[in-house]
């Protein structure tokens, strides 16, 4: 698999998600065989797509994209 399959499967699954996933949850829907993800991947996706990663307390790393790489919510207005 190359960087550029890896990035676009997280990107996709994480938009679709909607919100913050692990990596489990991203490796899980994303049908991706990696146990862990390549760190240096991970560092290239936080340059390359905003990939956000953020430990809770309990130790959990949560991925999402920052809102400037976040589709658009356009509202109708009448």
């Amino acid at each position: 698999m190359t960087y550029e399959d890896f990035k676009t499967k997280i990107e996709l699954t994480l938009r679709e998600a909607g919100g913050v996933l692990t990596w489990t949850e991203i490796r899980t829907k994303a049908k991706l065989p990696q146990k862990f993800p390549n760190n240096q991947w991970v560092h290239r996706m936080e340059k390359d797509i905003g990939l956000l990663r953020r430990r809770d307390e309990h130790g959990i790393i949560h991925w999402h994209l920052g809102e400037a790489h976040a589709p658009s919510q356009q509202t109708e207005t009448a």
